[in-house]
């Protein structure tokens, strides 16, 4: 079994195995136990209690972070005529379909975000097996199939601006990048909050028993910080309230 670094164990330490946390002290500590000398990534990871076999269980959705990703996200526009003229004057980074289309096929991937123009989603829609699979196949449950024209500056400035999509994996689980190890503590627990807010309001309606079983903060290479759960959805709440 491959074991720990010295340097995760000794942030681990500073972690309670007994205690679960709120989420403006997990906001501090997940700072506190970060020991890469890169930006990390802080990432929210939530168990829940779904069966992914089943399709009426499938969590996915969308959350705009308050305080951003602090990443630059570059963003696809499958467009066509004015379509895709609106989309680079409102900051795309590339617009188009047919050439887009055929160099996803060959391989190309330099973007971090899609959106559709409904009206291309039967040219898109063979790029499923590339683009599903890696979370990047425009949705109209996320809000990235767009039919009007003037909906589409909206969308891309989310996308820009701090929107992240989220679905459950293979186990259940559900992993959602919310911020940088940069970004003081108050930014983190804004992003957390809203975070917990989207995952809550995605729950199935079909579910049965508890939905969220744990939450935990991390960085891309510390240990994890354990939330309490019933606090973190219930400060989230109010905060949407």
């Amino acid at each position: 079994m491959p074991q720990h670094g010295k340097k995760y164990r000794e942030a681990a330490k500073k972690v309670d195995p007994d205690r679960l946390y709120s989420i403006a002290d997990a906001s501090e500590l997940v700072k506190e136990v970060a020991f890469a000398e890169f930006d990390e990534s802080v990432e929210l990871h939530a168990r829940l209690g779904i069966d992914p076999r089943q399709a009426d269980q499938a969590v996915r959705s969308s959350v705009t972070l308050p305080s951003g990703t602090g990443q630059e996200v570059r963003v696809l526009v499958f467009a066509a005529g004015e379509a895709e003229r609106v989309a680079l004057d409102a900051g795309a980074d590339y617009a188009g379909t047919d050439e887009y289309v055929q160099q996803i096929q060959n391989g190309w991937l330099e973007f971090d975000a899609t959106i559709a123009m409904a009206d291309q989603m039967s040219k898109v829609g063979g790029l499923g097996r590339i683009l599903g699979r890696r979370g990047l196949m425009p949705n109209p449950r996320s809000g990235t199939v767009v039919r009007e024209v003037e909906d589409l500056p909206g969308v891309i400035r989310e996308l820009k601006g701090g929107r992240v999509e989220f679905r459950n994996d293979r186990t259940g689980n559900v992993h959602i990048t919310i911020g940088k190890k940069s970004f003081d503590a108050g930014k983190i627990s804004e992003n957390v909050l809203a975070a917990v807010d989207a995952l809550n309001r995605a729950k199935p309606s079909g579910i049965k028993g508890v939905y969220c079983r744990t939450l935990t903060i991390a960085t891309t290479m510390s240990p994890g910080v354990p939330l309490d759960v019933n606090e973190a959805l219930a400060q989230a709440s109010n905060v949407a309230q």
